[in-house]
This record gives C-alpha cells, sequence and structure tokens, in this order.
C-alpha cells in the first residue's frame, strides 16, 4: 500500500507540468469520450477533472470558463472531421469511388469518436440558435455543398442518372450515416459500423440510381 500511495502523488505531479497544448487537448478528449455515455449538459467540469486527473480548479488555468472548453471542443471537432473527409475528397478517382471513400471515412471517424455525434446533435437542438449552433449549421451546410458537387461530377460522368436530385441526393447521404449513428448509440455498435458502411453503401448508390428518367 505504501507503495501504491506514493505513485499516485507522484503520477498527479507529472501530469502537473504537462504543456498547456497538450493539457488543453487532453480536456478536449476527456469531453469527446464522456460524451458517449453523456448528454453534454450533464458533462460537468468536475466529471472532466475527474477524467483526466487533475483538481477542478486547474482545469481553468488552461480555460477562463466552461464556454472556452466547449468552443475548444468544437474546434476539434471542426479540424478533426473536416480533415478526415477532407483527405478522402481529395485522394482522387472516379466520383463514385470518391463518394464511397467519404462515406467510410466519415463513418470511420464516428465509429472512433461516438460522442462527437452527441455534442453535434445536442446543440443542433436547442431552441434558441447559438454561437455554436450557427458553427455546426456552416459546417455541416460545406460539407453538403461539396457532396452536391461530387455528385454533379458523377452525373457528368455517366455514373449517375442526368436527373437525379443531387441536393435530395446529399441529404440523404448525410442522413445514412445518421441513421448508422442512431443504431449504434442504441445497441453500443460502434465496432460494426464500418462493416455496416460498406454493405448500406451499394443500397445507397442503387437509390441514387434508381431515378426515373
Amino acid at each position: 500500500m505504501p507503495t501504491i500511495k506514493k505513485s499516485l502523488p507522484e503520477a498527479s505531479e507529472k501530469r502537473r507540468r504537462l504543456p498547456a497544448g497538450e493539457r488543453r487537448r487532453e480536456v478536449v478528449a476527456a469531453v469527446v469520450e464522456l460524451a458517449r455515455d453523456h448528454g453534454p449538459d450533464a458533462i460537468t467540469t468536475q466529471a472532466i477533472a475527474d477524467r483526466i486527473g487533475v483538481t477542478h480548479g486547474a482545469l481553468f488555468r488552461h480555460f477562463p470558463d466552461k464556454a472556452a472548453m466547449w468552443a475548444a471542443v468544437f474546434d476539434w471537432v471542426q479540424a478533426e472531421l473536416g480533415e478526415v473527409v477532407g483527405e478522402a475528397f481529395a485522394a482522387g478517382g472516379e466520383p463514385l469511388a470518391i463518394l464511397e471513400r467519404v462515406f467510410l471515412a466519415h463513418v470511420g471517424f464516428v465509429a472512433s469518436h461516438p460522442g462527437v455525434p452527441r455534442i453535434l446533435f445536442h446543440e443542433l437542438q436547442r431552441p434558441v440558435d447559438s454561437e455554436f449552433h450557427e458553427r455546426v449549421r456552416q459546417m455541416v451546410g460545406a460539407y453538403r455543398q461539396r457532396l452536391c458537387a461530387l455528385l454533379v461530377l458523377a452525373k457528368e460522368h455517366g455514373q449517375l442518372p442526368a436527373r437525379l436530385d443531387e441536393e435530395a441526393a446529399a441529404v440523404l447521404f448525410l442522413g445514412t450515416v445518421q441513421g448508422l449513428v442512431v443504431q449504434s448509440t442504441l445497441f453500443r455498435g460502434e465496432a460494426g459500423m464500418q462493416s455496416a458502411a460498406r454493405r448500406i453503401f451499394p443500397l445507397l448508390l442503387n437509390g441514387f440510381r434508381g431515378v426515373n428518367a
């Protein structure tokens, strides 16, 4: 027992010495992890502190308030999801190959970070618009525009029917990802999301191709 008591303060001391940027990233990661099992409103600063093993007061040496923590979380989500999806778009190939890569990349990100959809959906469900609400709306809107452009390109290449409504198809694409998110949340099935996505994507394409000429 004496050995255990001695090791814990030493570990805590090392954690307190983390550079500010690293500590901020650790806080963001803790919030995303906690969001897997808790609604954002239920995530207290004490729970965050407990998660990373620091005192409650230590959090506020890196963030002036809880709102600043959430701003950092949104910054991280926007940057990380944007990078994952952006790389999938940029990798090249036929339009439908790119579309599939984007679909699988998006699902893979959510499977790795199941707290992210809870955070985004929670913000969008608020009755009053907030700064974060607007950021989510802009992020999703920009994503949808990229999907529309890709679907138009697929039509120009003859891979999809010329009369396909690309805006409706983009909404269906995003809605399919959200459906997988709901399934994984209900049944704790993040591990199976990628295999499910691979089975579902051909069905999604069949729907796009089934437009009446």
